[in-house]
């Protein structure tokens, strides 16, 4: 996870923001670095895909094995059910790894929705306190705060069910036309680098399910569904607010800009050094004084080579 996230962030030990070519010396590149993720990520995705599915498949028959339909309607929890039902005084392992894989899904969580909102920064759609990192560990402190905040604001509501409804199939939709957006750009864009290459095969069987199930929702929960649309559409004003709108007050834009800099100063963050910019070491501003790159000190190998040149 540390490789990628640095491959992912420009970090030093992926030298491109966009390409994963690892070069140079030092223990990120002795074996192999990122470019072996070209060749493991793949491999990853098609081993646990089916793995999982295996696991859940037969998961669920198990329960409609052993339990009968009148108990999983009135089960609030399946697996807690079919533990007591079946192990007995073992029945504490169902819980316990429940919760363990709820942990799982949450930590991937936190990883990957803070990243969403830092790479939204750094593209002009969100506030670009959220598109710093921090000085020495490259952790996006911002966006992952940002992310604590707005998760807690989501639980203050007393019906977690029906937020789970609206959250899913918000993320549901969002996961349909990120797939579609791969085959707009394949078509658009043919020559642009793509580390990972996949067959538009299975893109296109993705959306044929995800069409069938998206309609399917629309058909069964017509007012869950328009409610999580309406939810989504709230972000409709703020772009026009935060990013279309160009001749800003100057009290807003000072407003910004102080907040900027007190997080900056709080969280000990700067803003990440662009591939244009990995040339230049330590800190430099942007012309308008206000965003930092920051590129992290020479390792022990290239004071060496200095040395030698010199």
């Amino acid at each position: 996870m540390g490789q990628l996230f640095q491959c992912a962030m420009g970090h030093p030990g992926s030298r491109h923001l966009y390409s994963w070519e690892a070069s140079g010396s030092g223990p990120d590149h002795h074996h192999g670095g990122c470019t072996d993720m070209q060749r493991n990520l793949p491999r990853a995705i098609f081993i646990s895909i089916p793995l999982v599915t295996f696991v859940y498949v037969f998961a669920n028959v198990a329960y409609v094995t052993a339990m009968s339909p009148q108990e999983l309607l009135a089960s609030n929890a399946v697996a807690v059910t079919f533990g007591e039902k079946l192990l007995g005084v073992m029945a504490w392992i169902m819980p316990i790894s429940v919760a363990l894989s709820t942990f799982g899904g949450v930590n991937g969580s936190l990883f990957t929705s803070s990243r969403l909102f830092f790479a939204g920064a750094r593209e002009g759609h969100l506030p670009s306190v959220l598109a710093m990192i921090h000085v020495k560990r490259c952790t996006p402190i911002p966006a992952l705060l940002f992310t604590c905040i707005s998760t807690l604001l989501m639980l203050v509501t007393s019906d977690m069910y029906t937020l789970i409804n609206y959250v899913g199939f918000i993320n549901y939709l969002f996961y349909g036309v990120t797939v579609a957006g791969q085959i707009v750009l394949r078509w658009q864009k043919p020559d642009i680098p793509r580390p990972i290459k996949v067959s538009l095969l299975f893109p296109i069987i993705y959306l044929l399910f995800w069409a069938f199930l998206l309609i399917f929702s629309l058909w069964s929960e017509p007012v869950v569904c328009g409610i999580g649309l309406a939810i989504m559409l709230t972000g409709v004003p703020v772009y026009f607010l935060g990013v279309y709108w160009q001749n800003k007050p100057k009290s807003f834009n000072d407003f910004i800009e102080l907040l900027t800099l007190v997080s900056q100063k709080m969280c000990v963050v700067v803003y990440p050094a662009q591939e244009g910019d990995l040339g230049m070491e330590g800190i430099s501003e942007d012309p308008e004084g206000q965003r930092q790159s920051y590129q992290p000190a020479p390792t022990k190998d290239q004071d060496l080579e200095e040395q030698l040149q010199d």
